[in-house]
C-alpha cells in the first residue's frame, strides 16, 4: 500500500475512535413537586459518551401534574429549552446538555385537554405543528390562535402553554399554539427562509386549524390571533394581510408579494383561504411586536424596498368599513427590545383607518413576560405580569369573537 495512504488511513481511524470516545457532560437540574428518571442510569462524575440516547420519565407528587421534561443547552439569551410535554422524552447526547422535568399544580391543568403536535405541513426539514388546548365537553368555541416570538429565529409552540392554559380557563376558548419555520438557515433548511415564507406558514397553520375546527370542539367562523415579541409582528401580519393571501408568488412577479399558505386543505385554492380567513379572524393581540418595515430592520434587508414593505402590518391596515379588526396591545416599561415609540405609531396608523385599538403598557414588566420556561423565574414573571394580561386579553376576545 502507498505510504501516504496508509498514513491518512490511519489517521482517519484516529479521528474517528477520538469522535466515538468523545464525552459530554450531563448535568441533572434541581426539581421541585417531582423527579425524573434517567436510562440507562448516569455515572456519577456525569461524564456521558457521545451518541448515548438517555430515555427521561417524569413522576409528580400528589396535587401536581408534568408540565414538561426538558434538556437544555446554552442559548441566545441563556438556557435554551427542548421539551416534550407527554411527560417521556428520549435525549440524544451529542453536547454537554442539562436534563430536567418541570411541573404544575394539578388545579391549573384539569379545566383542558391537549393535543400535542398536530403536524399541518413539512415545507423544509422540520415538521411544523401545533398544539390544541380544549377545554373539557368544548363545542363551537371561538378560536385563539397564539404565535410564539424568539427574534423569528429560536423557540416553538411549547413556550406559549402558559398563555393557552390561561386563555382556556372558564371554558370560553379553544386555543392552538402554533409553531412555524426558522428565519434564515436557523432550521438548517437547503434554501434560507424569508419573512414571507414564515408568513406563508401562519396562514397554512391558521387553515388547517380552521379545517379541523369543529373536532377540536371549536368554531371555525370565530377566530383571534395573539403572539408576542416575533408572534407580536406574525399574529399582527396574520390579521392584517389577509387580502394578500393569493397564488401569484412573492416577489417572483415585478410587483406581485402574495402569500401562499404552507398548507391548503384539499380542493381549496389561496383565493378560498382569504376569503374564509377574512370572515374568520375577527380581532387580534398583537404583545410587544414590530409592525413597521423600518422596525423589522436587518430580518427584511435582503427583500428590497417593495417586499419589505408587504411584510409589515402597519402599511397594509385596511379600512374599518371595509373590514374591522379590532387590535389588543401590550408592551412593558421596562422592555429593552421594543420601543414605546414604534407601538405608538402602529396605534396611529390603527385608528387613521378607524381600527378599534386599545394600548396598555404593563407596569415594571420587561420583555417576553407571556414566555412559560422549566425556570422558576420565568414561571415568576408570568405568574406577575402574564397571568392578570392574559385575563384582560380573554376579556377583550370575549369582546369581539
Amino acid at each position: 500500500m502507498n505510504l501516504r495512504l496508509l498514513v491518512l488511513g490511519f489517521c482517519a481511524i484516529g479521528n474517528w475512535a477520538i469522535g466515538q470516545d468523545t464525552m459530554h457532560q450531563v448535568t441533572v437540574d434541581s426539581m421541585i413537586n417531582g423527579s425524573i428518571s434517567i436510562e440507562p442510569p448516569l455515572p456519577e462524575d456525569g461524564r456521558v459518551l457521545a451518541g448515548t440516547r438517555l430515555k427521561l420519565k417524569a413522576t409528580e407528587l400528589d396535587g401536581y401534574a408534568v408540565d414538561s421534561v426538558y434538556y437544555s443547552v446554552p442559548g441566545r439569551w441563556g438556557a435554551m429549552y427542548h421539551e416534550s410535554l407527554t411527560g417521556e422524552f428520549e435525549v440524544v447526547i451529542d453536547q454537554d446538555k442539562h436534563l430536567g422535568a418541570s411541573f404544575i399544580k394539578s388545579k391549573e391543568v384539569k379545566h383542558v385537554q391537549v393535543t400535542h403536535n398536530v403536524v399541518y405541513a413539512q415545507p423544509g426539514k422540520k415538521p411544523l405543528k401545533y398544539d390544541i388546548y380544549s377545554p373539557t365537553d368544548a363545542k363551537r368555541l371561538p378560536i385563539i390562535v397564539i404565535i410564539h416570538g424568539g427574534g423569528w429565529s429560536t423557540n416553538d409552540e411549547d413556550i406559549m402553554r402558559g398563555l393557552a392554559r390561561e386563555l382556556t380557563k372558564g371554558g370560553k376558548f379553544v386555543v392552538a399554539s402554533l409553531d412555524y419555520r426558522w428565519i434564515g438557515d436557523a432550521d438548517g433548511d437547503d434554501k434560507p427562509n424569508s419573512m414571507a415564507d414564515l408568513i406563508e406558514d401562519v396562514f397554512g397553520g391558521i387553515a388547517h386549524i380552521v379545517e379541523h375546527a369543529e373536532s377540536y370542539g371549536g368554531d371555525a367562523n370565530r377566530v383571534g390571533v395573539t403572539g408576542d415579541s416575533a408572534g407580536g409582528h406574525l399574529s399582527a401580519a396574520a390579521s392584517l394581510l389577509i387580502d394578500r393571501i393569493g397564488d401569484g408568488g412573492f416577489g417572483a412577479k415585478p410587483g406581485v408579494f402574495d402569500f401562499k399558505p404552507t398548507y391548503l386543505p384539499e380542493g381549496k385554492t389561496p383565493a378560498d383561504i382569504r376569503q374564509q380567513l377574512r370572515t374568520s379572524i375577527r380581532a387580534a393581540a398583537p404583545s410587544y411586536g414590530v409592525f413597521s418595515k423600518e422596525d423589522l430592520g436587518r430580518f427584511v434587508q435582503s427583500l428590497g424596498e417593495q417586499a419589505s414593505e408587504a411584510v409589515a402590518p402597519q402599511d397594509h391596515i385596511p379600512q374599518a368599513s371595509a373590514r374591522e379588526v379590532p387590535q389588543y396591545l401590550l408592551r412593558g416599561t421596562k422592555d429593552f427590545l421594543i420601543r414605546h415609540e414604534s407601538v405608538e405609531a402602529f396605534v396611529r396608523a390603527l385608528q387613521a383607518k378607524g381600527q378599534q385599538v386599545i394600548y396598555e403598557q404593563v407596569d415594571g414588566a420587561g420583555h417576553a413576560f407571556f414566555d412559560w420556561k422549566p425556570n422558576q423565574e420565568v414561571k415568576a414573571t408570568f405568574d406577575k405580569h402574564g397571568v392578570p394580561h392574559a385575563q384582560k386579553m380573554r376579556d377583550f376576545f370575549e369582546q369581539h369573537l
